[in-house]
């Protein structure tokens, strides 16, 4: 038995030992691979490789490779990234971060730069497998911390992996003292409605202790919300929504390629990373729930609170939200010439659509609009 759940960690968790160089040689040979990150760098296929052929370790990956593309597509494709709440982090704890989900690569890796920069330890990250679309992809995300969680399985398949990933999570931040990145639902979130999945919280649930407070509470889990000010691939997403609305949707391995392409390519504006304060004074409260699934809903619904209310709002979320409601009522919130701008990339980005115009633009307006609606009913409510 022992060996056997040897062999399912091997298969999911990041690269190690003997198995780094090997991967980065394989990348230094991927002629699709150079050619796409080379161009983003700047640098020439021949150094990339020659630098990749150097590399014996995950931290020489990450330190020489992956963080100068990240601090390069924040120069050349952001207006900036901030952050707060990193003062909830004590540094001899390792976090479970759950978040919102807006970018394939660049979630997850902004916070690690972010990490980094100011003295943390590089966390993993969970990937879908059915983002690992080709064997680079694969070496890429299993070189930079990535753990594999399975996607498209049997129900009895799904028990046993959701089993086997809940052990490896909390062994990882428990036993190893390395945090952890995951997203709140399984794919991004393309309504801009962000909601945590129960499924997901009864999957860390299935490890450590029969109490429900003392169980959560061992994985410092950690509310993060991510706000982009220019939502990645939104002309994408707003493509998708309608499509699906129509039953004419189906997604190929070519569009999650497609998606994580753009997300790193295009312009995205400004970044706010906002880390909550960890779920542990709430967990007594909820507890008092009177069975596990009603613990469940108000965890997830603790979470998704924070996520709301820490979400930072951009002009364009008070923009779309003002003409989805036909409303001045945060006209205050931005200026004539950033409604133009919105306006104007809204028209370019729906026009390359095909579909009925005024259900597009009612899509693309919510994908901006809802994060303000969630923040309003947060406030609201707490008032």
């Amino acid at each position: 038995m022992h060996a056997m759940e040897d062999t399912e960690m091997k298969r999911i968790r990041p690269f190690a030992g003997d198995e780094v160089p090997e991967a980065a040689r394989r990348l230094a040979a991927s002629r699709e691979f150079l050619a796409l990150f080379a161009g983003m760098l700047g640098w020439s296929e021949a150094r990339l490789a020659g630098m990749l052929r150097e590399v014996t370790t995950p931290t020489e990956f990450q330190t020489r490779f992956f963080l100068p593309v990240v601090r390069e597509l924040e120069r050349t494709t952001t207006g900036g990234v901030t952050f707060s709440g990193l003062e909830y982090l004590k540094r001899d704890v390792a976090y479970l971060f759950v978040s919102n989900h807006r970018d394939i690569i660049l979630d997850s890796a902004i916070l690690n730069a972010i990490l980094l920069d100011n003295g943390r330890l590089y966390c993993q990250a969970a990937i879908g497998s059915n983002l690992l679309i080709n064997d680079w992809v694969t070496d890429m995300v299993r070189l930079n911390s990535c753990f594999i969680i399975e996607r498209n399985l049997t129900v009895k398949e799904m028990v046993t992996s959701a089993g086997a990933r809940s052990r490896y999570i909390r062994d990882l931040i428990e036993e190893n003292h390395y945090s952890v990145w995951i997203a709140q639902r399984e794919g991004r979130a393309k309504n801009g409605d962000d909601r945590t999945q129960h499924a997901l919280l009864k999957m860390f649930k299935m490890s450590g202790p029969k109490e429900f407070a003392e169980n959560f509470r061992e994985l410092h889990l950690a509310p993060l919300a991510i706000s982009y000010e220019w939502e990645p691939c939104d002309g994408m997403k707003t493509d998708e929504l309608y499509r699906k609305s129509t039953g004419e949707y189906t997604k190929t391995p070519e569009d999650d390629m497609t998606s994580m392409y753009r997300g790193l390519a295009e312009q995205k504006g400004r970044v706010h990373f906002a880390i909550g304060k960890p779920v542990d004074e709430e967990l007594e409260e909820i507890t008092r729930s009177p069975n596990n699934g009603g613990r469940v809903a108000a965890l997830a619904g603790c979470i998704d609170a924070t996520i709301h209310e820490n979400y930072k709002l951009w002009p364009n979320n008070y923009i779309a939200h003002d003409l989805l409601n036909g409303s001045m009522r945060f006209a205050n919130n931005y200026s004539d010439v950033e409604k133009d701008e919105f306006i104007k990339a809204m028209n370019r980005k729906i026009e390359r659509l095909s579909g009925h115009r005024s259900i597009l633009n009612g899509i693309y307006l919510n994908i901006y609009a809802t994060p303000v609606t969630n923040h309003l009913k947060i406030t609201a409510r707490d008032k």
